[in-house]
């Protein structure tokens, strides 16, 4: 309840308290006279002699008592309820007063006269008019830049319309008011005076307290990308040129700390960009920018990011993915890929033997979206129950401090949580100390428009064997198989292989498929006891290590060589090539590859001509080594100045910009390189080590066509070489897939 409302119950109160007052003095006043006939009949009795006179006038003056006594219960009644009305009002800090029609005072509390004190004139029963006017000669109120004549008409003016509107004053002692006026019934208006003096000082506190929160995350925004930018520009020197060594003839020590170095770089850029995300989460800053992407691709390249580091301690790495589920979803894939890189990451980091299982499973959610499930499964070391609950919070960790085994910062399950929700979906954990974790996240996604059938050809093998080790594998290369019409025979081992070959069993098969490392016997050495024996059944070995197959004498017997794990499009591309009439040719032997040397050229055009603007010397070094073997005229420059100078006088076919340069920085020499002749279609590719959320976006309005974050990427500064390159330019040609 209001305290208007409040207010009119205890006037009603009072109101109908003196009705009553009336009413009962009628009533005793009405008595009186009765009481006076009574006297003039009693008087006439007692002539008369009749008693009964008598007694009728003592029940008269029964009546007219117990009247008065009620009168008087009433009337106390009614005092009692006006003090405690009038305490109340005078006790809140709230102004109140009540004006008739006549716009006259009728009452008022302390806080509403207090702003009068002093002035003997304010009193019941002053116009409304001579309030305002006391208050205006008086300099009682600040005008706010008008006239104490144009402010006293405001005040007036308003009280001449239906609905009051509320208005603020600000009184020269120094506290401010809100000013409430509603119309009562019969006329009378009720004025409700806010002191909101404190609130006023509340919420500047407040908007000063969120200026602060507000500069401050801007200084922390700020410390953020420029440690990144420090750190990352000669971490592109320490990466780069450790990847460019690891390129060249080592000896086995040599190659050990060339990987050491650029395996700890890549550690240290892991912590860096997981700071980063972290700190845009928790700013809200970090968006979405769904596009078609294919989800089974996605998770396959990760897992062969991840093969080095499982292939170390034996752990195969395994992708079960739903048979008839689409591929191809519109999703952010940059952060579908750290979700999988956090989650599968995290399953290879806790795991020393086993496996890691990625499922994919799916079910429709209206016509073109799919509610998309995916598990992480591993043998590993598992969750103990009282960290499960905490595993997804920031800084969590499954070891303890004091006797940490597992490095990283604690912040990629945290992260991975807040990507999900993002993107609407839940995730959750499921563990037992010692026997594994199982990590799962579900979401819905739409389909992509582009997405395209799983098999066009037919597939016209009617036998294949597998031959497999490992139990999952082998029941998902079977499930495979076996959808696409194709009687599968399954084999544990090389050896098991051999023995069905030997008795007979081996004549109807049209293909095999086998992994490269078994025991006992492996995929390579089986194809080569195969071929001694007389059998020349086509052979697919499936490889976590491809490159390291290259050398072996029975490469020129395989059919083909296909990285674990394996795509369903690549093994069903097989299929249907097997299928075709001659099959696929054999891969060239290790004596009929073509030696190591320049690449060859295509076109047979001029050289292609590169610049790139960088001021540090060690990128300078990092970049002309990685470009190196390439046949294109490279050229430097120094700082925007030069770069723009550069392209008067050379006119490259491609520019790549450093933004960050002393003096003229890329995005300035970007704009003016733009502003001269031929610079309008000339391709500027940005190198950059700022990778906060906005600058890509800032960087691309500046002009410039990519952006590449330091450190670069030796495989993406190529492909960024061969897609710009002119017609009439010669290009080292790419590398072939051997596979077909």
């Amino acid at each position: 309840m209001t305290l208007f409302d409040k207010l009119t119950l205890e006037r009603r109160a009072r109101l109908t308290a003196e009705r009553r007052l009336d009413q009962r003095n009628r009533e005793l006043d009405a008595a009186l006279a009765q009481l006076d006939q009574m006297r003039i009949d009693l008087h006439g009795l007692r002539q008369n002699g009749r008693a009964s006179a008598l007694e009728d006038a003592q029940r008269v003056v029964e009546v007219q008592s117990k009247a008065r006594a009620e009168t008087e219960t009433a009337q106390r009644t009614a005092t009692m309820a006006e003090r405690r009305l009038w305490d109340s009002i005078n006790t809140i800090r709230d102004g109140f007063a009540v004006f008739n029609r006549a716009q006259e005072l009728v009452i008022a509390n302390h806080a509403y006269l207090d702003v009068f004190s002093g002035i003997p004139e304010v009193q019941v029963g002053i116009s409304y008019r001579r309030l305002v006017e006391i208050l205006a000669h008086e300099e009682r109120v600040a005008f706010d830049g008008i006239t104490p004549e144009a402010w006293t008409q405001t005040m007036l003016s308003r009280w001449e319309h239906e609905h009051i509107e509320p208005i603020t004053l600000v009184f020269t002692r120094g506290d401010t008011a809100r000013i409430h006026d509603r119309r009562a019934r019969g006329g009378d208006i009720v004025s409700l005076v806010r002191d909101i003096t404190e609130t006023q000082r509340y919420a500047a506190e407040l908007e000063e307290a969120r200026e602060r929160a507000e500069a401050a995350n801007r200084a922390k925004s700020a410390f953020l990308a420029n440690m990144s930018h420090e750190i990352r520009t000669p971490m592109n020197g320490v990466v780069g040129m450790a990847e460019l060594m690891c390129d060249t003839a080592l000896s086995d020590e040599q190659r050990l700390y060339a990987e050491t170095i650029r395996s700890s770089g890549e550690a240290l850029l892991n912590i860096i960009n997981d700071v980063l995300d972290f700190s845009k989460i928790e700013a809200e800053k970090l968006t979405l920018h769904p596009e078609p992407f294919d989800l089974e691709r996605c998770i396959h390249e990760v897992l062969i990011l991840l093969q080095a580091g499982a292939r170390k301690r034996s752990i195969d790495l395994l992708m079960d993915y739903d048979l008839f589920l689409p591929t191809r979803f519109l999703a952010d894939p940059g952060r579908m890929r750290q979700v999988m890189t956090n989650l599968i990451g995290n399953a290879v980091k806790f795991t020393q033997t086993g496996h890691v299982l990625i499922r994919v499973v799916g079910i429709e959610a209206g016509d073109f979206a799919q509610r998309i499930t995916v598990t992480v499964e591993d043998t590993g070391i598992g969750i103990a129950p009282e960290h499960v609950e905490r595993i997804f919070g920031e800084f969590a960790q499954v070891d303890e401090q004091a006797n940490r085994k597992f490095e990283g910062t604690g912040l990629g399950l945290a992260i991975t949580r807040r990507l999900i929700d993002l993107m609407g979906g839940e995730i959750w954990v499921e563990s037992e100390l010692g026997k594994g974790a199982c990590f799962g996240f579900s979401l819905t996604l739409p389909l992509s428009e582009d997405a395209e059938p799983l098999t066009a050809e037919p597939i016209r093998l009617a036998r294949v064997m597998i031959a497999e080790s490992h139990l999952i594998n082998r029941t998902i290369l079977e499930r495979q198989l076996t959808a696409q019409g194709v009687e599968v025979t399954l084999c544990a081992s090389g050896a098991e292989v051999l023995e069905k070959f030997e008795h007979g069993q081996g004549g109807a098969i049209e293909l095999l498929i086998t992994d490269h490392l078994m025991p006992g016997i492996d995929g390579l050495d089986l194809t080569a006891k195969l071929r001694d024996a007389g059998f020349d059944t086509p052979v697919v070995l499936l490889s976590s290590n491809p490159a390291s197959v290259r050398d072996h004498p029975a490469i020129g017997e395989l059919r083909a060589v296909l990285q674990k794990p394996i795509l369903r499009q690549d093994l069903l591309r097989q299929l249907q090539l097997s299928s075709a009439p001659g099959g696929l040719p054999a891969i060239p032997s290790a004596d009929a590859a073509p030696t190591p040397g320049p690449l060859p050229r295509l076109g047979g055009g001029r050289r292609m001509r590169v610049l790139a603007a960088e001021d540090n010397r060690t990128n300078r070094l990092v970049f002309s080594k990685m470009l190196d073997g390439l046949e294109v005229d490279l050229s430097f420059a120094e700082d925007g100045e030069q770069a723009v100078e550069a392209f008067r006088t050379t006119k490259p076919d491609l520019v790549f910009m450093d933004i960050s340069m002393p003096g003229m920085d890329g995005r300035s020499a970007t704009r003016a390189i733009r502003q001269l002749p031929g610079g309008a279609q000339v391709p500027i590719v940005a190198l950059t080590a700022h990778a906060m959320a906005g600058d890509q976006e800032d960087i691309l309005a500046a002009g410039l066509d990519h952006v590449m974050t330091k450190p670069l990427k030796k495989p993406l500064l190529l492909e960024m070489v061969a897609r710009y390159c002119p017609q009439d330019a010669s290009l080292p040609a790419p590398s072939l897939d051997r596979t077909g």
